[in-house]
């Protein structure tokens, strides 16, 4: 439970922190495709990381 508590406001400030990104790079022209490939394999290589317990 402490774990979940220290973890959430890191979780929110890091997506306060891409929303702005975001926002930011809007303007400028960006392959978001590859972006966004590049965004999901970390975010799946934390998942299953959570999932399996395995990694560093």
């Amino acid at each position: 439970m402490i774990r979940l508590i220290i973890i959430f406001p890191l979780v929110v400030v890091a997506w306060l922190l891409v929303v702005k990104l975001v926002s930011d790079l809007k303007k400028a022209s960006i392959d978001w495709t590859g972006v966004t490939t590049i965004i999901g394999f970390i975010a799946l290589a934390f998942w299953l990381r959570h999932i399996t317990g395995m990694g560093g």
